[in-house]
């Protein structure tokens, strides 16, 4: 069978080359060099004189998806009419090599499910098949991140260049940190003495919380009322809460609020300073607990010694 597909392949080849199918060829050489390098002139451009990141990255890619779209067309149009010999030979292989390229038709299915189904665009913040990184680029057949995390601590770039396989859409969770609702909430302990001052602890909280994501709090709540009217979830809370837990060591403070994906750390170093910061200035009434042990103490000790008899 195969010999068949390849002698027919090569029946038509011959037949197209003699009946001028040589000088097209050349032509179509000529035009799709000419596409190739007018589509990078365009893409170098385009790269010079816009200045918006998004808009150059969209354009780039849309220059890169009409050449293609217009060599295909070229190429197919130059065969036109004379593809009808050959119908039954891609029958016959179409089969086989639906089955060796799975993997490939699925990413590209991937990828079309990508660009109309919403699972992230460009700049947004996912976890695709395990890797955790911002959207680069989104290919035909693979995704681009520039991954966060692993050895580096919180949400920072670690500096490696991830490429993962569209299809991926279709067999595991992609989690997006930046779609419809780009925050995250957030939650820090601080545990303070039994002998400290509670209340003023608490206020202390509450007060530096707000004041740190005072603005985070504004766009979070009209971010939010939009995701109540897409879906059905319930009008959570976004300003910051302190909640208190009694544990057998020490009295527990977490503080919940809500911070942009991309400020996690930072966000936290703030609130973390600013609340040591009024801790130090309250004068002792307020201190931090640690898991140290103090001896308050010790029961008496009776010696006795006996002299041996000589």
């Amino acid at each position: 069978m195969s010999e068949n597909v390849g002698r027919d392949l090569v029946n038509f080849l011959s037949n197209w080359f003699f009946s001028g199918g040589g000088e097209r060829l050349v032509i179509v050489l000529l035009a799709l060099v000419a596409i190739v390098v007018g589509a990078r002139f365009a893409r170098h451009a385009a790269s010079s004189h816009i200045g918006d990141a998004d808009l150059r990255y969209r354009v780039r890619k849309a220059i890169t998806f009409v050449a293609a779209a217009l060599g295909i067309a070229l190429v197919l149009s130059s065969l036109s009419g004379r593809l009808g010999g050959l119908t039954v030979a891609f029958g016959v292989a179409g089969a086989g090599i639906a089955f060796a390229l799975q993997e490939v038709i699925a990413s590209v299915a991937g990828w079309v499910a990508v660009l109309f189904g919403g699972f992230y665009a460009p700049g947004d913040r996912v976890q695709l098949g395990g890797i955790k990184g911002d959207v680069i680029d989104i290919g035909i057949l693979r995704t681009t991140l520039m991954e966060c995390g692993q050895w580096v601590d919180g949400d920072l770039y670690n500096g490696r260049i991830v490429r993962v396989a569209n299809s991926f859409v279709f067999k595991e969770p992609v989690v997006n940190y930046s779609a419809d609702f780009p925050f995250l909430w957030d939650e820090l302990k601080v545990p303070i003495t039994y002998r400290s001052d509670r209340h003023e602890a608490r206020s202390i909280l509450q007060n530096v919380a707000n004041e740190v994501t005072r603005d985070t709090v504004d766009a979070g709540r009209r971010t939010w009322a939009a995701v109540v009217r897409k879906y059905r979830i319930e009008d959570a809370r976004i300003e910051p809460m302190v909640h208190l837990r009694a544990t057998d060591n020490w009295i527990e403070f977490t503080v919940r609020y809500i911070v942009d994906y991309r400020r996690r750390r930072a966000t936290r170093d703030e609130i973390f300073s600013r609340i040591l910061d009024a801790f130090d200035a309250s004068g002792g009434r307020i201190q931090i607990a640690s898991a140290t042990f103090e001896l308050v103490g010790a029961p008496p000790l009776a010696v006795q010694l006996k002299s041996e008899p000589r």
